[in-house]
């Protein structure tokens, strides 16, 4: 098959990046399909007040795309929704995406796989490329009378910029970064903030300072120092706090004394800081990044509420303690679905064998990338990709160029579909539930790092593994037909 068709679902940071791999690559048949009506994916979602990427900026990019002119350490969300934009624009990938095509069915059939939106639209296409992100489907709180509060309520995946906040009674249930980030950001527009904790974050901090005009000027003049950039963040989080996740005790170490210095020079109340300081081992749960955080709850108008919540009222949240909180507005900042990948889609393989058939147990996949019995049906960020350790781009990037060799030996002829095979694909989860017992994310708290199971679904190897496994492709692990 000299000329296969890629469709491309979804157009996030890494449905535009396979799409400028594989055009580059020569395949001139390359479609993306979108459900919404802009690219961007979780940056173009997520509008919250103060959101910024944990990451920093210029290791949070494409490496072949430097951008001289990020205006932070950590950019704010838009800015990143914006060069992703850019890119798309340079690269041509515009042309390629086909918008408001939400995906419901893709079938493999033949050799062939065969997919139906939402609008009546049908495509076809030797390969699939599946680039729907983890953090896609927002997550609800399990509140039976969430219906009933009388005042806005919304996600923060799903900001209402209609909603004043000036003056307001503002409630967010949830303290992951999503509520860290938010609240510095509105604590002195609001009249009063209540922030509903079930589970303390250790916290770190890292000022988000400003590149100034002068560094941007010598980013332009000079991309080489951007690469360095890029180079030094990436030795930074390989050698230090991805050791400490994967059980070096050093490494944890100075994390947790860095977040405990944070805590004890910053907050200042003995009770508060009993609320703030966790039960649970430092980046057991994904690490949290503010310099801002610690000032902000401990303004006159903030309350930081520990006890559970019982209901849901008209006039707010009445807590177990029977205390009712008032609201005026209630901010559901409770994170995402983050193992359901690229369901709700129905997926069918060989034999009309689903997703959910195949993943019924346990979301399993061969190196994060494929399926048994999905043939040339590719992940992007799959199950047990290192999204606790490292830059989801650079990870991307790896996996991207992993799935083109694979597709070339689709292009020059050697195969119609391949897969993984079965004893392969056991045999490398076998080896990942081995390694998992080192690390951090069995040390007993409940984060979303962990599946149903209470498996975590990471990485638990360094990177140097994680680049030895994607450059090159064991084809003995896979089946040819």
């Amino acid at each position: 098959m000299s000329k296969p068709r890629i469709i491309i679902i979804g157009a996030g940071m890494s449905g535009i990046l396979a799409a400028i791999k594989f055009q580059q690559a020569g395949y001139q048949d390359v479609t993306i399909l979108e459900k919404a009506s802009r690219l961007g994916g979780t940056w173009r979602d997520n509008t919250y007040p103060g959101l910024s990427c944990d990451v920093p900026s210029h290791h949070y990019s494409y490496s072949f795309e430097f951008n001289p002119n990020w205006t932070h350490l950590f950019s704010p969300g838009a800015e990143i929704c914006e060069y992703f934009e850019g890119v798309a624009e340079k690269y041509g990938v515009h042309s390629l995406i086909r918008f408001d095509e939400e995906v419901i069915d893709a079938k493999f059939d033949q050799s062939l796989w065969r997919l139906n939106t939402a609008s009546g639209s049908s495509f076809e296409a030797e390969i699939v490329i599946c680039a729907t992100g983890p953090l896609h489907h927002p997550k609800y709180p399990d509140l039976e009378d969430l219906g009933r509060f009388e005042g806005a309520c919304f996600h923060s995946a799903r900001w209402d910029h209609s909603v004043p906040l000036d003056n307001q009674r503002v409630g967010i249930i949830g303290t992951g970064s999503t509520a860290i980030q938010i609240t510095p950001a509105i604590i002195d527009r609001v009249d009063k903030l209540s922030l509903f904790q079930r589970t303390a974050q250790w916290v770190i901090s890292l000022p988000n300072v400003p590149y100034s005009e002068e560094q941007k000027t010598q980013f332009r003049a000079d991309p080489q120092l951007m690469s360095d950039i890029y180079e030094q963040w990436k030795g930074q989080f390989n050698h230090t706090f991805a050791r400490a996740v994967l059980g070096d005790e050093r490494q944890l170490g100075k994390l947790h004394e860095l977040c405990q210095a944070n805590l004890d020079q910053n907050v200042h109340d003995a009770e508060l800081k009993r609320k703030l300081t966790p039960d649970y081992k430092v980046a057991c749960k994904r690490l949290v990044m503010s310099s801002t955080f610690y000032p902000a709850i401990q303004k006159p108008n903030a309350d930081l509420v520990t006890a559970g919540i019982e209901r849901v009222e008209g006039a707010g949240i009445r807590t177990v303690d029977g205390e009712l909180h008032e609201l005026d507005v209630l901010v559901l900042a409770t994170g995402f679905h983050a193992h359901q990948f690229m369901r709700p889609i129905r997926l069918i393989g060989r034999n009309g064998v689903t997703i959910e058939q195949a993943w019924a147990d346990a979301n399993a996949a061969y190196r994060s990338l494929a399926v048994p019995g999905f043939p040339n049906f590719f992940m992007l960020v799959g199950p047990n990709s290192p999204i606790g350790n490292f830059s989801l781009i650079m990870i991307s990037e790896l996996q991207v160029d992993y799935i083109l060799k694979l597709a070339e030996r689709i292009r020059a002829g050697d195969c119609q579909a391949l897969e993984p095979g079965q004893v392969a694909t056991d045999q490398f989860n076998a080896d990942l539930k081995a390694a998992m017992g080192g690390t951090i994310w069995t040390s007993g708290c409940n984060s979303w790092y962990l599946d149903k199971n209470g498996t975590p679904v990471t990485w638990p190897w360094d990177f140097e593994t994680f680049e030895r496994d994607m450059a090159e492709p064991r084809f003995d692990d896979f089946v040819m037909s």
